[in-house]
């Protein structure tokens, strides 16, 4: 079987990775057990249901040319030729802070020579609830393809097929001529874009005014915490003052964080840090075709006002120039330069990418879609789901949320050294969101 490249992104995310900064995507799925051994039962189908998911059979490895010299440095994508399931399923004992053991969890990093994804089961010391934390290594899956892999271990769901993609006709060894003129302008166009994108990262970097407690120097370690907030009470703000559900939401990070540094005494009256706001480039009915799909927004979170409707329009302001100039240019879409680096140059540049993230933006605030229809596992139904994103290096803290049957959860990941206060952040996102519903009125 031919082995599959890994796309530049994807080849990018394997080699940025190193012990102390693991690339992984985790969400826990917190379960209403419907008896004592559910827990057990949970990790035993996991184990069954893994062995038969294609996607998780594959390991990721170094490739030679193989005929083509852009994948010179180069990794793939092939079937593991020896796998367990029970190499990547671990039943734990039980426990009585699920988000402590998930930190713990989230800080190992995944073995680079076995298929890259791990499940951790994690029985409740009150007998009622389990919990699941699924990691996928960023360059097997982003967030849409891990929710495909973790959908298709958990109890059959009624989702709609994908859409088959349409076959591409061979290449022969030369382009057909009659293609070069669109050709050339492609490659025009790309170069163009290319050079907008980087004068844009050039220009953020520009008057940085962040805080030292997003950018602290990293140990390595991770905790990770968890925030639910009503969905109708961010639709209460919503229709008061107009915008999204994703302003509101992001403004509510930005609340919070001028919280927690007053809180610290590190002050916010000066800091604006800068967000990355990934966007998604695949539509879910097409989430299955391997391979990150990722561009994303950069904007400066407005923690210095201390007015919360005025963050709030300024988020909405904000994310409105975003969407105005699209996910192909800015700052934020650096991600997409990743194709025009060679496999090689990701080989070799990968750990100074990493380092220099810290560079480019000082928080993640990511979204994660989840189905609307209930998720189950051996007939025991998902309760929560906080999703938990990768840290980069010179990066203490990462933010992402998912919307799951009327409910808001914020899942937290931090450098425990840099952040030991991780709860007190967690508590500013509920303070935020009581906030913003008193600033509305009644």
């Amino acid at each position: 079987m031919t082995p599959d490249l890994l796309a530049p992104l994807d080849l990018a995310f394997w080699n940025m990775e190193s012990a102390e900064h693991p690339m992984h995507l985790g969400a826990l799925g917190v379960f209403a057990a419907r008896s004592p051994t559910a827990g057990a039962h949970a990790a035993d189908l996991l184990a069954a249901r893994a062995a038969a998911v294609p996607g998780l059979r594959m390991r990721i490895r170094d490739v030679w040319p193989l005929g083509r010299p852009t994948a010179f440095g180069g990794a793939a994508r092939e079937p593991a030729p020896e796998f367990d399931p029970l190499d990547h399923v671990t039943l734990h004992a039980p426990t009585a802070d699920f988000q402590t053991e998930a930190g713990r969890l989230m800080q190992r990093p995944l073995d680079r020579e076995r298929p890259p994804w791990e499940a951790h089961v994690l029985p409740g010391e009150d007998g009622v609830s389990f919990a699941v934390l699924f990691k996928f290594h960023h360059a097997l899956a982003d967030g849409l393809r891990a929710l495909t892999l973790a959908a298709a271990v958990l109890d059959p769901l009624d989702l709609p097929a994908p859409r088959p993609r349409p076959a591409e006709p061979p290449r022969g060894l030369l382009p057909d001529v009659r293609a070069l003129p669109r050709l050339v302008r492609g490659a025009l166009s790309d170069v163009g874009r290319a050079l907008d994108i980087g004068a844009s990262v050039a220009r953020s970097t520009l008057d940085v005014r962040s805080s030292a407690a997003l950018t602290a120097p990293s140990t390595g370690t991770r905790r990770t915490a968890g925030v639910v907030v009503d969905l109708d009470d961010v639709h209460r703000v919503r229709k008061a003052v107009g915008g999204t559900v994703n302003d509101v939401l992001i403004a509510v990070v930005a609340g919070a964080l001028r919280r927690w540094l007053d809180e610290r005494g590190d002050g916010s009256d000066a800091v604006a840090p800068r967000a990355l706001i990934p966007v998604s480039q695949r539509r879910p009915r097409t989430a299955h075709p391997q391979g990150n799909r990722l561009s994303g927004y950069l904007m400066r979170l407005p923690v210095a006002d201390p007015d919360p409707l005025g963050r709030l329009a300024a988020v909405r302001t904000a994310m409105d120039r975003n969407k105005d100039a699209g996910p192909g240019r800015g700052a934020g879409a650096v991600a997409l330069l990743a194709d025009h680096v060679p496999a090689l140059g990701h080989r070799l540049g990968g750990p100074l990418v990493g380092q220099a993230a810290r560079l480019w933006f000082d928080i993640l605030v990511t979204s994660v879609p989840l189905p609307s229809l209930g998720l189950k596992l051996g007939g025991n139904p998902v309760t929560a789901v906080y999703p938990y994103a990768p840290l980069a290096r010179g990066q203490s803290l990462a933010v992402a949320i998912s919307t799951y049957r009327g409910q808001v959860h914020y899942g937290l990941v931090a450098d425990a050294g840099a952040v030991p206060d991780l709860d007190r952040f967690a508590r500013a996102l509920s303070e935020e969101v009581e906030t913003l519903i008193t600033a509305c009125g009644p």
